[in-house]
């Protein structure tokens, strides 16, 4: 497993309430994780470095071995997460209502299961074609499900930002988790709001076809956001399969 990430503050935010990582435990199982801070002030930047750094120390120290056990773990992890948030935003009035959207893979060989909160957002690249696999968890999305705005219009609508979802904001820490079984050069795209607000689905397919190294990859897309705008902060993650389970950190 080939693994690259990178971050960016983009052209137009003071500072990065992103965050990416990406892990392995004793066992070789591996954890990619992106989260995009909300809340005012450092809140969400809190927020989001907050979860990352939990859920990857933690997960380095576990022996898990399938994948079912990563996923209860996971959702066990995000309810603890959850409260640790909730109880920090409540006790320090400068990280009041601190939150963060969540997009993961959990990887088990070539098994491996997609996990959201928020319009965070993950994909696969395979057979020369770009598949979303997440579902975004925000108001303009509600609309496109019910058929009250199409997808081209969901894109430009002046309330895509809103989300439904978020961890630390509430009691809900439920995420949705999708499977995918992988091929040979298979590639999962993990990446905030601040790629898909800036680049379109057939610009990223294009970045991810070429043949290039991922962090190469990885850096063609910040840039091409940053190039069209730069509105947000950007983060992408990339995980490529090959016939081994390995992970740089």
């Amino acid at each position: 497993m080939q693994i690259a990430y990178q971050s960016s503050t983009g052209k137009v935010r003071d500072k990065n309430e992103d965050a990416v990582g990406s892990f392995s435990n004793k066992k070789g199982l591996v954890l990619a994780i992106i989260t995009d801070g909300i809340g005012g002030n450092n809140a969400g930047e809190v927020a989001s470095q907050m979860v990352v750094t939990h859920f990857g120390e933690s997960f380095k120290s576990t022996s898990i071995e399938s994948l079912d056990e990563l996923e209860t773990w996971f959702e066990n992890k995000l309810t603890e997460e959850n409260s640790t948030i909730i109880k920090e935003s409540n006790t320090d009035s400068r990280l009041e209502g601190m939150g963060t959207t969540i997009v993961a893979a959990l990887i088990d060989g070539k098994q491996s299961l997609i996990a959201n909160i928020g319009d965070s957002r993950g994909y696969v690249y395979a057979n020369g074609q770009l598949t979303q696999i997440t579902e975004d968890h925000s108001y303009v999305n509600e609309l496109v499900k019910h058929g009250d705005l199409t997808p081209d219009e969901a894109r430009n609508n002046p309330y895509k930002n809103i989300i439904t979802k978020s961890l630390g904001i509430n009691n809900d820490s439920a995420a949705d988790f999708k499977p995918y079984v992988a091929a040979p050069k298979d590639q999962i795209l993990l990446c905030t709001d601040g790629l898909t607000n800036m680049v379109t689905d057939n610009e990223i397919e294009k970045v991810l076809a070429m043949d290039e190294n991922l962090q190469t990859k990885c850096d063609l897309l910040v840039a091409t956001a940053n190039q069209n705008g730069g509105l947000d902060n950007i983060t992408v993650l990339i995980a490529q399969y090959d016939s081994e389970v390995s992970t740089d950190e």
